[in-house]
């Protein structure tokens, strides 16, 4: 009998999974760039005017990779959690089970699209963002550590494609899985040091900052293509790492213990 080559649904499943958020395009390009024009046009133009420098880099600058790993984030996580959702509710999760895939290949591959659809997100912001530099200050910007910023950007979308696949079984409503992007990572998101540095904080309110997961991956992505960080580079890679470990273990034990059967 002829054995199915294992890598083969994996690939299938990875292709489903990208060709999901390609065919509306519209939501995974088109409003990340109004958002972002939207963003840089508010903050990093009208009000960065008004803002002293972070770090030697005009507040433009500063922004961008903040902005950058906002989308990223937002994006990995509304991808895996929007796909588990939606087979729960029509029950394609089912035809998983008849498939030869290990949890090990669906969280993997459910991940790793969240990553192609958050890095996605994070290129168009930084062009767009490079354009306004360009136009405001004459010069475009440029990336100072690429291998950072390809570690920070893989694995944040890993991270937070992870979470959104154990938040959507953990969720038994639309609304449960709003709230947690609404309440939870939103806030941690901005108080991750996205719009200003957090030498700019009292010391007590640094100290909270610091316990901010998210506050390790942007300043990853900003030291990356800035060369500056709010926090030194080794404890946002330890962090990460740790982070990419605990996520995926809550992601297995969920497609373990989670029911794959509709609402």
């Amino acid at each position: 009998m002829k054995t199915i080559n294992p890598w083969i649904p994996f690939l299938m499943l990875l292709r489903r999974e990208i060709h999901r958020f390609i065919k509306v395009l519209v939501q995974t390009v088109v409003t990340p760039f109004i958002s972002s024009f939207l963003y840089l046009m508010v903050f990093g133009i009208t009000l960065g005017a008004n803002v002293e420098p972070q770090k030697g880099h005009t507040y433009l600058a500063f922004l961008i990779p903040g902005l950058c790993m906002m989308g990223l984030i937002n994006n990995a996580f509304q991808n895996s959690s929007s796909s588990v959702t939606i087979g729960k509710f029509t029950g394609e999760l089912e035809d998983l089970k008849v498939l030869p895939l290990s949890h090990h290949q669906i969280i993997w591959a459910m991940s790793l699209a969240a990553v192609v659809r958050g890095s996605l997100v994070a290129l168009i912001t930084y062009i767009v963002g490079s354009g306004f530099h360009y136009y405001q200050y004459g010069e475009l910007l440029g990336v100072a550590s690429p291998g950072y910023l390809a570690y920070f950007v893989v694995v944040g979308g890993l991270l937070f494609g992870m979470l959104g696949i154990s938040t959507a079984f953990w969720a038994k409503t639309f609304d449960q899985l709003s709230a947690v992007s609404a309440f939870i990572l939103l806030p941690l998101t901005y108080l991750g040091g996205v719009f200003i540095s957090i030498d700019h904080l009292h010391p007590f309110w640094q100290g909270i900052a610091k316990l901010n997961p998210l506050l390790y991956l942007i300043n990853g992505v900003r030291y990356g293509i800035l060369g500056i960080s709010d926090v030194p580079m080794e404890s946002a890679l330890i962090i990460s790492a740790v982070g990419l470990v605990v996520f995926y273990k809550l992601a297995d034990h969920s497609l373990k213990s989670g029911s794959f059967s509709r609402w």
